[in-house]
Formats: C-alpha cells, structure tokens, sequence
C-alpha cells in the first residue's frame, strides 16, 4: 500500500513537472511581431550602411534604462550607447558594411521577444564578426531593443 501511494505521489510529480515544462517551453513568436522585429533589424542595417548611426539606434529603447553588454562591459542608457558606437566607429571606413544572420527568434510573453544571431563588418582591411543576443520588449505598442548583449 506504501508503495502505491508513493508511486501515485511519484507520478503525478511527474506529470506535474511534463506539463509545467511545457508551458515555459519556447514559443515561436506571432508572423507580425516576427515581421517587425526583423523589419527594424533591416532598417538598422541599412542605416548603419549608409553611415547613420542615429538611424541605427532607432532600433533602441530611447531609456536611460537601456544596456548595452560588450567585452568592455555594461553600457547604461541610450544616449551612452549612442556615444560608445560614435566612439568606436567614428566613420564610414570604420563602420564598413553590416550584415546581419538571425539564428533564433523565440517569444518571451505576449510583449517580449528574444533574437540570437551574428553580426558581419565587411571593411577594407578586415571583416571584424561576432554574435549577439538582443532582448525585444513592446513598450508603448512599438518593439524596441531594451537589452543588447554583442560580442
């Protein structure tokens, strides 16, 4: 009888722990906020193709609150992310030509949404690359970057 209780108690925690399981599974995100994420991603490229790093931040959530994770650290705050991608492309030589490659797209809720993929610089002298993973929040009905991990 102890056996059978402990079996019954064993099961259903397990049960318990498939179906929780699933529900924080990964979830692909809706086609529209797919599309606009990606459609701003696009938008970024272009901009920083045509030397407008201004244009590019678009894409960033215009807050004081907004990081920026490089291998010097956390950059807080949009107008410091702004000034440490002037800083390091002060040119259009410097910026070469950006190329994004999405790996991943995943739901995280109704209104956050995580991109992983890898960045290119195609530049005269080197064609610098390395991967990132930017967490997307819908702030204000409109998909901004609220975290930028790049490396």
């Amino acid at each position: 009888m102890r056996r059978s209780i402990v079996s019954t108690v064993l099961g259903a925690c397990a049960l318990f722990l498939w179906f929780s399981g699933a529900a924080w599974a990964q979830q692909a995100p809706k086609a529209k906020d797919r599309t606009a994420v990606l459609a701003i991603m696009d938008q970024q490229e272009n901009a920083w193709n045509s030397g407008d790093l201004v244009a590019f931040m678009n894409g960033y959530w215009r807050n004081d609150s907004l990081k920026f994770i490089g291998k010097s650290g956390v950059t807080y705050g949009w107008d410091a992310t702004l000034a440490r991608y002037q800083k390091g492309y002060p040119d259009q030589a410097a910026m070469g030509k950006l190329t994004f490659t999405i790996f991943h797209v995943e739901a995280i809720g109704k209104k956050a949404m995580l991109v992983v993929g890898k960045w290119f610089l195609q530049r005269a002298e080197d064609t610098p690359n390395g991967h990132f993973s930017l967490l997307w929040k819908k702030i204000k009905g409109e998909w901004v970057i609220v975290a930028d991990h790049s490396s």
